[in-house]
Parts: structure tokens; sequence; C-alpha cells
């Protein structure tokens, strides 16, 4: 089973100065359950695509809970069942700057979208539900695992994957797209 260390990729794009690559931001509540597992996942296929040199990762949550911490030890557990590496992950809190460094901002269910939304000022047309990127899954939410069980974590990690699926297959074609330029005979 291959193990994605995302730790490399999600760095490179924390800061507004990345402006060759297409920047992605992931949000929950706290930063430790689904938002950090998005970042892992969606990191991995990214570089599977590879992408990784194009597209960057991060998350951060709508509440400072958590700052500093890893990823719930479950998320972790969960994900690395499926060759994930989400241990260099350190939460954070969703803060102004996001909007204008990022090119696109996915919450992981409506509350986080509603926050996000007053937030975002002149950034709104950057803020979706993630999983509306997910085939059959548009205007669906990606429950909280946290006070459940393993099966809630494993869940959310089906979705998620679907979810990273749809939206490569999206960044692929919007921005990624070959021109008949690109194409050498």
């Amino acid at each position: 089973m291959l193990y994605y260390n995302i730790s490399a990729l999600s760095q490179e794009c924390r800061s507004v100065e990345c402006p060759a690559m297409l920047k992605l931001l992931f949000v929950c509540t706290g930063n430790i359950c689904r938002s950090p597992t998005v970042e892992g996942v969606f990191a991995a296929q990214v570089k599977r695509a590879g992408l990784a040199d194009r597209v960057g990762v991060d998350s951060a949550g709508t509440h400072g809970y958590h700052i500093g911490d890893p990823p719930d030890r479950r998320s972790q557990a969960a994900a690395k069942r499926r060759g994930y590496d989400l241990s260099p992950l350190r939460a954070r809190k969703l803060v102004a700057d996001d909007f204008a460094a990022f090119d696109y901002l996915l919450a992981m269910d409506r509350e986080h979208l509603d926050i996000m939304r007053r937030m975002a000022g002149k950034s709104l047309g950057k803020v979706a539900l993630f999983l509306d990127f997910a085939e059959g899954l548009a205007g669906a939410e990606v429950p909280d695992p946290y006070y459940g069980d393993t099966k809630g974590f494993d869940h959310v990690l089906d979705l998620i994957e679907a979810g990273s699926r749809g939206l490569l297959g999206h960044i692929r074609a919007r921005h990624f797209a070959l021109t008949s330029n690109d194409i050498t005979t």
C-alpha cells in the first residue's frame, strides 16, 4: 500500500506568494477530522495525477478549538488504512487572508458554508460546498464523525474520496485542459 506524506505538498501553498499554483482550502469546524482528511486524500490524488507542482492544498477550521493539534487519531487511523498519512498536519483556524490566498475554499457542511460566505467579502465566488463536486452527491454534506464510532470515520472517508475524485476532474477540465498547443505530433 502506498503512503502519501502530504506535508511537503501543503506547506508550499500556505501563503499568497505562491501565484503559479492553484490553491484549495478545505474547511470544517475544528480542523481535526473532516478537512485534514480531505487535505490528505486530495493531495494524494493530485500527486498521482502529476499535478503536485501546480495544485496546492491546505485545511482549516471555522473555530480555533484545536489550533496546533494533529488530526483526530481516528481520522488518522481510517486514512492510514487506505494509504494516507495525515500525521504531519496541524489544525489552524480560517482567517480573512485565506480568501485572498486561495482559489477554492470548500466547506464540509452548510454551517461552515454560511460562516465562510459571511467572511468572504468580494471572494464569495471562491466558496462552495465540497460534495457539490462529487457525482450524485451535490448538496450533500460530509457529516462530522467526531462523536461517533469507527464506522463514521470510514463513511466520511468514502465521501471524501468520492468528492476528491469529482473535484480533481473539475479542476483538470477547468484549469489544466489540453489545448491544441499542448499536443505534439
